[in-house]
């Protein structure tokens, strides 16, 4: 440190000297946070109310901290400070105002000639910055359902849960139906409160092992988001599927229709890719919050992936991209359309808890048991040798549940060994 000094300045460091008739208000130890100088080189910045200031590198710091100015935000194209304009759920827009700024001319010269002064605000001109509020790559993806029943039957068997799950979610038979169907059927008396116990419960167990699977990805993506009715109250659900294989990659269940959801669902489709394929390629409508959501993955400290949303805008193929890319997006169209056969039945959910375990069991069932198209109609999408050793749908249902419970075994495994190592 000193040797620093004298060849910097030619001449050694002397240690800090205190006026006659002043206490020095330096605890002995009290060091620089940046070059490490001992209390002997710090200064007594604001006469003993704890700020400090070091000799040897200048730098301010507070009780062994160093001091920092509050975040400013600036714009990129001409350093003018932004100006906080909306204020959201999830996030800030903070807006670039300067007349001069080139992003913002740049823009203004892109307009066709009949726009007037008056009706520039209908179009976005200057440069916008949202600042997140929440972490939404902190939230814990696994999260399981809460008040599930549990398993230990006793005037009923694994069977009969099997048969229930077989009518309510393959056949999208209500829960009332449900319990018809199997008294009618099997003569089976079940109340249709016990048959949403069943789905609350399988669901639990079944949702680690859909979304962990390792599924074949290819580098075509397509999401869509449609609605869904809690409670009489407008609700969303989101999906991304893989172009290729047709499996759900991804789904979310939400009140909102913002970037967070969209962010959620889109972790889930990339839960198991350390980097994306070549030519990959996301294709979307021409709501928003997809190119939202593809900048907060680029701007990951750890592990960004950087991708260009394409947007197929519209009904009509006005342009090229809508032209070329619109069979993509009328496969995830497809995907609504089944998944709102099975809503129809429900009129509605009951709570958001409700509709993320019916999602859940339904993702299931259309990923590992539903008979496709693009296998004509033999098997489902995704093979599991297990699952073929059954015989009839009520086994396979038993078999998806065990395989769920081998799945959350080893992710206690895995979370307890990284807390040893931690």
């Amino acid at each position: 440190m000193t040797e620093y000094y004298l060849l910097r300045y030619g001449k050694p460091l002397k240690p800090v000297r205190t006026q006659k008739g002043k206490i020095r208000n330096v605890p002995n130890h009290t060091i620089c946070p940046l070059c490490g100088a001992p209390h002997q080189y710090i200064y007594d910045n604001n006469g003993g109310k704890g700020q400090f200031k070091c000799k040897v590198c200048q730098k301010t710091f507070v009780t062994g901290e160093q001091v920092s100015s509050p975040l400013v935000l600036k714009c990129p194209y001409c350093n003018h400070s932004l100006v906080a304009k909306k204020d959201r759920k999830h996030f800030t827009v903070h807006k670039c105002i300067n007349n001069k700024c080139s992003y913002y001319i740049s823009n203004v010269r892109k307009l066709p000639n009949h726009v007037k002064h008056s009706d520039r605000y209908k179009y976005k001109l200057r440069y916008i910055y949202r600042e997140f509020s929440v972490d939404f790559f902190a939230m814990d993806l696994d999260s399981l359902p809460k008040n599930a029943s549990s398993f230990k039957f006793r005037s009923k068997s694994a069977h009969i849960m099997g048969l229930c799950l077989s009518y309510h979610v393959n056949l999208g038979l209500s829960l009332r139906k449900t319990a018809q169907a199997l008294k009618d059927i099997h003569c089976i008396d079940i109340s249709h409160t016990m048959v949403a116990n069943y789905a609350h419960s399988a669901a639990t167990l079944i949702k680690p092992f859909v979304d962990n699977y390792d599924y074949n990805h290819s580098s075509t993506m397509i999401a869509d988001e449609t609605y869904i009715k809690v409670r009489g109250i407008k609700g969303y659900i989101w999906f991304i599927m893989d172009a290729v294989s047709r499996s759900i990659l991804g789904y979310r269940v939400s009140d909102n229709r913002g970037v967070g959801p969209c962010i959620l669902a889109m972790r889930m489709a990339f839960r198991n890719l350390k980097k994306l394929p070549d030519k990959f390629r996301f294709i979307a409508d021409g709501y928003s919050a997809y190119p939202l959501a593809s900048q907060q993955f680029a701007l990951l400290e750890k592990d960004p992936l950087k991708f260009d949303i394409t947007q197929v805008i519209g009904l009509s193929n006005d342009d090229e991209v809508s032209k070329k890319f619109r069979p993509f997006k009328q496969i995830v169209e497809r995907l609504n359309r089944t998944f709102k056969a099975s809503y129809r039945v429900t009129n509605g959910y009951d709570n958001y808890d409700g509709a993320n375990y019916a999602l859940s069991l339904w993702v299931a069932y259309y990923n590992f048991l539903r008979p496709h198209k693009v296998t004509c109609y033999k098997k489902p999408l995704n093979r599991v040798n297990l699952l073929s050793k059954a015989d009839n749908m009520p086994g396979k249902w038993q078999l998806l549940i065990y395989l769920g419970q081998k799945t959350i075994l080893h992710l206690q495994e895995q979370q307890s060994k990284k807390s040893i190592c931690s």
